[in-house]
């Protein structure tokens, strides 16, 4: 799956979980990435994220450590 796709997915995952009351909304969107994306999936969004993540919302930045 290219990266663009990766992307938006996951930073669709992060606007719906930013409308969520509480702190903790990074931990839920890696909690979401770890349930329902596989392993191919979430090491892909982990290594263009360490190559750059601009393109990616801040809550899906601050989850990647949590992936």
């Amino acid at each position: 799956m290219s990266h663009e796709k990766l992307t938006r997915m996951a930073n669709q995952i992060a606007s719906f979980f930013a409308t969520q009351p509480g702190q903790d909304q990074a931990e839920r969107v890696a909690a979401h990435l770890n349930d329902f994306w596989g392993p191919e999936m979430r090491a892909e969004l982990k290594a263009h994220a360490a190559e750059d993540d601009s393109d990616l919302a801040p809550l899906v930045r601050d989850a990647i450590p949590l992936i």
